[in-house]
């Protein structure tokens, strides 16, 4: 039977009680109601790039979303959840649809993209979101969520923070450029990306891994002053920005760090990446990221948040 570890980028985790793959939102929606009626034991599941699952969670039931369709009604482009992120900012490229092209190379699908507000290299999801479809936990109800509705924030959203339930699809609005100006920005963010290891290749260990693993941290002015000079920072708002890249470096953890008899080690290409050398176990990631937490906390006094949801630990 599959397991979590064939279909997760960080390739880890069990054998699910239950596997249901759904290719329509009909599906979907009866899927999510078995579910929900029969156990609090319920995981989600697009391209696996931003979960870490114990692999000893035989109970889990699992809903995979595998709806595909890309729909255009004048300038609004409404894509089912089940997408492919990265084949879907390629062909908004292709259509000179502007507002994501520095977000390719991100695995994943595109309903994952609003729940941690997807960004890099200067762009946000979040500022090309006209709307969200979601099947509503509580109400059980399909309602569509406007952008002011989903509480966008740094790498965060109200679907984040609790609000529980399933997106069905995502309605997108974009401005309109030279499809070359965006073809070569898309090529030139992953090379960049591929360089970091952060474009999945089946052999390379550096990308057998959830991508960034920690979000870069806000903190308020006065705390980063008291940060090295050449500690790198950014103003957001009225905080600042972070690189937990630097933090986990200048804690003493370099590229490549491994915990004795680990198989789980930080990127030899960025360390903000935690890594399955093969052969890794979802406790050895787990242990990994402890580790890296504690060591910049006693360091910095800085608490560093993971990106992936950390299922049953």
């Amino acid at each position: 039977m599959t397991k979590l570890s064939d279909l997760t980028t960080i390739r880890v985790g069990g054998t699910p009680k239950q596997l249901l793959v759904a290719k329509t939102t009909d599906e979907l929606i009866s899927f999510a109601n078995r579910v929900w009626d029969e156990t609090e034991n319920w995981l989600l599941l697009g391209g696996g790039s931003n979960v870490v699952v114990n692999d000893s969670i035989p109970f889990l039931d699992v809903i995979q979303v595998s709806t595909r369709g890309i729909d255009v009604m004048g300038n609004v482009i409404t894509v089912q959840a089940g997408e492919n992120w990265h084949e879907f900012v390629r062909y908004a490229n292709s259509q000179g649809w502007a507002g994501i092209e520095s977000l390719a190379g991100i695995p994943g699908t595109v309903g994952a993209a609003p729940i941690q507000n997807i960004g890099a290299y200067g762009q946000e999801v979040s500022t090309v979101i006209q709307s969200v479809e979601f099947f509503d936990y509580d109400s059980r109800e399909l309602v569509v969520l406007s952008n002011e509705d989903c509480e966008f924030g740094y790498r965060d959203s109200v679907f984040k923070r609790g609000r529980r339930g399933i997106v069905t699809s995502v309605s997108f609005v974009f401005d309109g450029t030279e499809v070359s100006e965006l073809e070569k920005t898309s090529e030139d963010v992953l090379n960049q990306r591929r360089a970091k290891g952060m474009v999945l290749d089946a052999d390379d260990h550096d990308t057998w891994s959830c991508g960034s693993f920690f979000v870069n941290p806000l903190v308020t002015p006065s705390f980063a002053r008291t940060l090295p000079l050449d500690a790198p920072q950014w103003e957001v708002g009225d905080e600042v920005k972070l690189s937990a890249a630097w933090l986990i470096e200048n804690a003493g953890l370099t590229k490549g760090f491994s915990l004795p008899n680990s198989k789980a080690a930080i990127s030899t290409k960025h360390a903000l990446a935690i890594t399955n050398r093969g052969g890794a176990t979802s406790e050895d990631i787990v242990e990994l990221a402890s580790f890296i937490q504690t060591q910049v906390g006693n360091t910095f006094g800085i608490y560093l948040v993971p990106e992936p949801n950390i299922i049953g630990f």
